[in-house]
């Protein structure tokens, strides 16, 4: 029987995590090489996947920084591929990367309204269905975690995103499905569902302390989150220490969603 330690440990494994260049992406990919796994950082923006990269050259793993759009199909495919020619493995793929649009829905445009759902939805199943197709053919028991958000589960308050909650809502039930179809392959797939943290889409809202006040108060705990307290349940669900856990949504919100 394995230690808590040994349940955690991801030495030797391989992990995409897109959306790796700045925001909660790093703070992903930072967990999991401290936990051993070797990474692959892919992003929009290179130069920002080439600084993570960096951190994890520091924490003593390798990493590939890949430039993508998640929503590209022939980019998604070419991301897997260039995994599996560096490292020879996948076993992990964090899909986070995602865009939000702010505003009343009565006003969201239907450009507005597709780039979002281009990005975090349906690049999101582009990404799994790759990743899953190369655990398939290797026999690989893969870990597949959608970062969905807690506007997945409640109305997107005190500011409006309708779109973006929309699309989370969708992440976490294709999680579901595809937990389910692909289980007998021995693929797990979960997701993450933070509530407000520090990082580049929440900016606005952090600068203001009105708006920071409102996030407190919407929260049981009374706070926001701070941005280690999202690697142990991320390493959680990369790792064997959730070996019989697929299909689920881990809310990470300090209560908001238990109201």
């Amino acid at each position: 029987m394995k230690t808590p330690q040994e349940l955690f440990d991801l030495s030797g494994t391989v992990a995409i995590v897109t959306g790796a260049g700045s925001g909660l992406g790093v703070v992903f990919a930072q967990a999991l090489a401290e936990a051993g796994a070797d990474i692959v950082c892919a992003d929009l923006h290179l130069p920002g996947a080439e600084e993570t990269v960096r951190s994890i050259d520091l924490l003593g793993r390798s990493g590939l920084a890949i430039e993508v759009d998640v929503a590209a199909e022939a980019a998604v495919t070419q991301m897997v591929q260039a995994t599996l020619e560096r490292f020879g493995r996948l076993d992990i793929l964090v899909n986070n990367a995602g865009i939000a649009v702010t505003g009343p829905p009565e006003d969201l445009t239907l450009d507005d309204w597709q780039r979002v759902v281009a990005v975090n939805q349906t690049g999101v199943f582009l990404c799994a269905r790759e990743a899953a197709k190369a655990m398939i053919a290797s026999g690989t028991p893969g870990r597949i975690v959608n970062i969905a958000s807690i506007l997945g589960a409640v109305a997107s308050q005190p500011g409006p995103a309708t779109a973006y909650a929309a699309s989370k809502g969708a992440v976490i039930n294709l999680t579901r499905d595809l937990a389910v179809h692909w289980a007998p392959h021995g693929i797990r797939v979960n997701a993450l569902g933070p509530a407000y943290f520090p990082s580049v889409m929440t900016g606005d809202a952090f600068a203001v302390p009105e708006a920071v006040a409102e996030l407190e108060r919407r929260a049981p705990m009374g706070r926001t989150g701070q941005l280690e307290e999202l690697k142990g349940p991320i390493v959680f669900l990369a790792s064997d220490a959730s070996s019989f856990v697929t299909g689920q949504t881990l809310f990470v919100d300090g209560g908001w969603t238990a109201w």
